[in-house]
């Protein structure tokens, strides 16, 4: 038996180079060669961070980015460059604002609007009140008292205590952690209480002017006066009525306390804010590079181009839309002829719900549903969209063979997630083969959310995330204020860069193409015994 058994071990060696789908390494050592020695990744990211800045969905800086990366795909010879839209909603961007507290002493606070929320049209000063609202059984409890009131709604705590170091990379314990197969769950009660909540924002901006409020504070979800600013009523009709910002938690705190003792804090308020309505449809960015085989149908790379207005939008994500673009300019630097076209998409209106993937989706992969179903917009969208059955392919969905994403920061690549597909764990750990020296290795079978891959999973094309050293993205540099280029590495950006590029020739010029999972139909209910919590 261990004869057997040892001559069983040998075979499936022999065997696992067909089965990886090999690298051309040839082809490997000139992607590294023009992705680290010629690398223009940094200053494609430092554009973006400091010479545009910020791109939410819609403003004006947004629009500049899409001019802008569609004339460097153009330079350096991509085909089919342009824009494919889909209905958003307003334009919004920051000119200056301004937050004060005015007694019992004149401090500058640290805060930011609120996204969506309208200008202040001038100072407005007004004393605050405390008024922690979360569910609309609050209201009652308010009625009455928030009349000329600058009302902070957020319930103060007592701040953070946080138990790990702020800037990380993985170790090889925490690697091999990741590595573990998630199950799925379905639960679509859970998933209607999820979408009846999503008008809560309305309500409470309705609320708080039918009670004469004079503008909302939030609190900032992080310590050391980091803001953010995310909001997410942007539709044509749904922006708020009532001017809000969200404050530092630390400055936040100090209000509370103050209005505790009493007597309550007077604050100032200036919001200068704007909103572009001159075109309610958002874009995606889309370019080629050809491929020799026009039946072989094609891959694709992308990243999303939008990013929140607090800091300049580097590491979320100008970093993986630098890269995407790096990697369009590393393939199409080195001649390299794929089989595959290869398709590079910079995506528009993720941080409001994936919404341009979404839309890509639908318009080149599939439908979800039927036509009798309910329109659904914005987060709602996206919350609803993998609960809708049956999945309807396009004449499309075949020719997408695979999808590589981007959209953790500037960190070094350490693997990949396999997204619960057995199938493609040999042959990425031979794709990567060629990076483990650099620090890329791991495949491991779980999945990972949040980002643009996530809808073309859903309707079973094989879309797939990095995996990518934390740095200090998710602690401090998400969404935040100092969401900047001084947080980008160089050294992480070039290596990751290269791997894309050679994922994408691998991929395009491989074979077979990679094992699809099975097309997704309806699940039974994981839980059918459970009983519902509306707080969920």
């Amino acid at each position: 038996m261990r004869r057997v058994l040892l001559l069983a071990s040998c075979a499936a060696l022999v065997a696992a180079p067909a089965l990886g789908q090999s690298v051309d390494r040839t082809q490997a050592a000139r992607i590294i060669d023009e992705g680290i020695a010629h690398s223009e990744v940094m200053l494609t990211a430092e554009h973006l961070a400091d010479v545009i800045g910020p791109r939410m969905t819609n403003s004006p800086a947004m629009r500049t980015a899409e001019t802008w990366t569609q004339a460097k795909f153009a330079e350096w010879g991509l085909k089919n460059v342009h824009k494919e839209g889909f209905e958003f909603g307003r334009g919004w961007y920051i000119v200056a604002s301004s937050v004060k507290m005015l007694t019992p002493r004149p401090i500058q606070l640290t805060a930011i609007p609120i996204a969506w929320t309208p200008a202040t049209n001038g100072p407005i000063s007004a004393p605050v009140i405390v008024a922690p609202i979360s569910r609309v059984r609050d209201f009652d409890k308010w009625r009455g008292k928030l009349s000329g009131k600058i009302v902070m709604v957020t319930l103060p705590n007592t701040g953070s205590e946080p138990g790990e170091a702020p800037f990380q990379r993985y170790t090889s314990e925490e690697l091999g952690k990741l590595d573990q197969y998630q199950q799925p769950t379905y639960n679509p009660e859970a998933a209607d209480r999820r979408l009846k909540r999503l008008d809560f924002a309305k309500k409470l901006d309705a609320f708080l002017k039918s009670e004469g409020a004079v503008a909302m504070a939030t609190m900032a979800y992080r310590d050391g006066k980091l803001v953010s600013g995310e909001g997410y009523t942007f539709g044509v009709g749904d922006t708020p009525a009532l001017p809000a910002v969200q404050i530092a938690a630390e400055d936040y705190r100090r209000l509370a306390r103050l209005a505790k003792i009493g007597p309550a804090p007077t604050v100032e308020i200036n919001s200068d804010v704007r909103f572009d309505d001159s075109d309610t449809r958002a874009y995606n960015v889309i370019a080629e590079i050809p491929g020799s085989d026009p039946k072989a149908g094609y891959v694709m790379a992308g990243a999303h181009l939008d990013s929140w207005v607090a800091g300049d939008g580097a590491a979320d994500n100008g970093a993986g839309s630098a890269m995407v673009l790096e990697a369009a300019r590393i393939i199409a630097k080195t001649g390299i002829r794929p089989k595959r076209t290869i398709r590079f998409a910079l995506w528009a209106g993720e941080e409001q719900g994936l919404l341009g993937s979404l839309s890509y989706v639908e318009s080149h992969l599939a439908t979800r549903g039927n036509p009798s179903d309910p329109k659904q917009t914005g987060l709602a969208l996206y919350t609803g969209w993998s609960n809708r059955w049956p999945i309807t392919p396009k004449p499309g969905w075949g020719d997408l063979a695979a999808y590589f994403n981007l959209d953790n920061g500037s960190g070094k690549v350490r693997g990949i997630y396999a997204e619960n597909n057995p199938a493609v764990v040999p042959i990425f750990r031979d794709w990567l083969a060629p990076f483990g020296p650099m620090g890329a290795k791991d495949v491991v079978i779980r999945t990972t959310g949040g980002t643009d891959h996530v809808f073309m999973q859903a309707v079973g094309v094989p879309g797939f995330q990095f995996i990518q050293d934390p740095l200090d993205y998710d602690s401090r540099v998400h969404h935040s204020s100092i969401d900047t280029f001084d947080h980008l590495k160089g050294n992480d950006m070039r290596q990751a860069s290269t791997i894309l590029a050679s994922f994408l020739v691998n991929a395009a010029n491989a074979e077979k193409a990679l094992p699809r999972p099975p097309l997704p139909t309806k699940p039974v209910v994981t839980e059918p015994f459970a009983y519902s919590d509306e707080d969920e």
